[in-house]
């Protein structure tokens, strides 16, 4: 316990002082916002055992909330930032109410369909922008004192933002709940016999689950200044299963070292080699998965039995 909470404090302090490096701070934020998002797909599939192939619609829809109530309403980032994550929640609480009656593959493929449906919502509807999504969007002030068109400050918001996001689920999974929800993830019928509301339980884990994806995407557009068909797109969808498997499903800081390993091939590799940087990314993945079954941090941690 005293080696994990010296690692902690060395990541948070070498996160703290990345502003003050040289590194640009806005790529650290976008890595930072899949990070989150991976985070909240772990939650669902890692901890929760249920395989969503549509967690973008979640990402997406947040995304585009707030990026419509900065630029129509001119709401300010806080409230921004919660609406977008109360969006996504509530499609979560839709979607999960709809898909926790079947299991498996088949409740994979509901959220498959449901995340189509949002992402030709997001297509056809007025308000979106269509192809070309919601564009310049204003950073805004965080309640009326922190102007956050300094790169400096959103970094700040973001990285606390990120550290209590892990922080929550951290909690969660060590919570009643998380405890209750790792015996369904087991043994599902042995949880009902005990007398446990199962469909309540992955409900909830659902609308957790999308609230944390949405906060993800709402901070994204925050950072990017839009909102485009990516973000609810289905490769998207995609990337962060990626993210998730590559880094160690089940564990807390896997999906964040896999965000950080896609998003800089993503960023980087693709001016070297182009399109072929999906093919690259994907190719990195069939040795990861040959050679680390359980993602990279899953395979380190597996004699220790950590997470």
């Amino acid at each position: 316990m005293r080696t994990r909470g010296v690692l902690y404090l060395a990541c948070g302090l070498s996160a703290a002082v990345i502003p003050l490096t040289g590194i640009y701070p806005v790529f650290v934020m976008k890595l930072l916002c899949f990070a989150i998002f991976a985070c909240s797909f772990n939650l669902l599939l890692g901890f929760g055992g249920m395989l969503s192939f549509g967690h973008a619609a979640f990402f997406g829809t947040a995304a585009y909330t707030t990026g419509w109530l900065v630029a129509e309403h001119h709401w300010g980032p806080g409230a921004a930032l919660a609406g977008g994550a109360l969006a996504a929640a509530a499609l979560g609480f839709v979607v999960g109410a709809l898909a926790i009656h079947r299991q498996g593959i088949y409740l994979a493929m509901v959220t498959l369909a449901l995340a189509q449906l949002v992402y030709f919502i997001c297509l056809e509807a007025p308000f979106t922008g269509g192809e070309n999504g919601l564009q310049g969007v204003a950073r805004g002030t965080l309640f009326g004192l922190v102007p956050l068109q300094s790169d400096v400050a959103l970094y700040y918001l973001v990285l606390g933002l990120f550290a209590a996001v892990l922080a929550a689920i951290m909690r969660i999974v060590h919570s009643p709940f998380g405890r209750v929800l790792e015996a369904i993830r087991q043994n599902e019928q042995r949880a009902i016999s005990l007398g446990y509301d199962v469909k309540r339980y992955k409900l909830l884990t659902f609308v957790l689950s999308a609230a944390l994806a949405g906060l993800g995407g709402s901070l994204k557009t925050l950072v990017l200044g839009f909102a485009t068909l990516s973000d609810v797109s289905q490769s998207a969808s995609g990337e962060v299963i990626l993210m998730t498997l590559l880094g160690g499903i089940g564990t807390f800081f896997g999906p964040v070292l896999g965000a950080g390993i896609v998003v800089t091939l993503q960023e980087y590799l693709s001016e070297v080699v182009g399109g072929w940087v999906m093919v690259v990314i994907g190719a990195i993945f069939v040795a990861c998965v040959l050679l680390f079954r359980r993602g990279i941090v899953g395979t380190i941690l597996r004699s220790g039995g950590g997470r």
